[in-house]
């Protein structure tokens, strides 16, 4: 009798932006809302179970939706409650996800425009798909 091997592959259709910087989230939301013109607004924090049986952990979520290009931005502390999301990069503070298209070339002056920002050390643009720990992005 054939075998038949389904693999299962996930979509990962968003963009991920590395934000490393010493200020409190509520606060490096204010200057990117100031200097970049966006509108990050609190979210209930999003809940991640990491590990089965250990209980969820809980992560500070900011959104912010252009209408004009039905883009959704969500700005995501790395730290939890009780672990990182993304554990393999524990010297990233947080995490700027793009869902939906965005030009190379609004993308990239986006990054330029993150790393202007005194307060904020570093902006790198990561490929989510060389994340071991990717489906903790999946909400």
């Amino acid at each position: 009798m054939n075998r038949k091997v389904l693999k299962f592959e996930i979509d990962l259709d968003f963009v991920l932006i590395a934000v490393t910087t010493s200020l409190k989230d509520y606060r490096t939301c204010y200057l990117i809302n100031k200097n970049l013109h966006f509108n990050f607004v609190k979210s209930p924090d999003l809940e991640v179970e990491i590990q089965p049986g250990n209980g969820p952990v809980y992560f500070s979520i900011y959104h912010d939706y252009w209408e004009t290009t039905e883009t959704d931005f969500y700005f995501i502390a790395n730290k939890g409650s009780d672990g990182y999301l993304v554990p393999e990069m524990r010297g990233t503070d947080y995490f700027l996800m793009i869902k939906n298209y965005i030009d190379d070339d609004e993308l990239e002056g986006l990054i330029v425009s993150l790393n202007k920002i005194p307060e904020i050390v570093t902006a790198v643009k990561i490929d989510p798909k060389k994340l071991k720990s990717r489906e903790n992005l999946l909400f």
